[in-house]
């Protein structure tokens, strides 16, 4: 999840954590999980400070909504505008 075009502040998996990741004593599959967990809720905590509620206040139609937006934002202003850089 670590890509270097992406913003700091957009980046999921900082070198350190990315490095611990690689460090543990974990399967392939394993230290895939364990960084998409920690990405995951990396984003987790953008979206719940977007709608302002605690993450485990967020529903589920919250976390879908916001995906929603930031897609449309993506396609009407390009992806520098949006959150996810993919």
């Amino acid at each position: 999840m670590d890509l270097p075009s992406q913003q700091p502040s957009t980046q999921f998996l900082t070198l350190e954590e990315s490095a611990k990741v690689d460090a543990a004593l974990l399967s392939s599959p394993e230290k895939f999980l364990t960084r998409l967990t920690i990405s995951s809720l990396k984003l987790l905590k953008h979206i719940a400070q977007d709608y302002g509620v605690a993450i485990e206040d967020l529903t589920t139609q919250q976390v879908i909504d916001w995906f929603e937006k930031d897609g449309r934002i993506r396609r009407e202003q390009g992806i520098e505008a949006s959150y996810l850089k993919w």
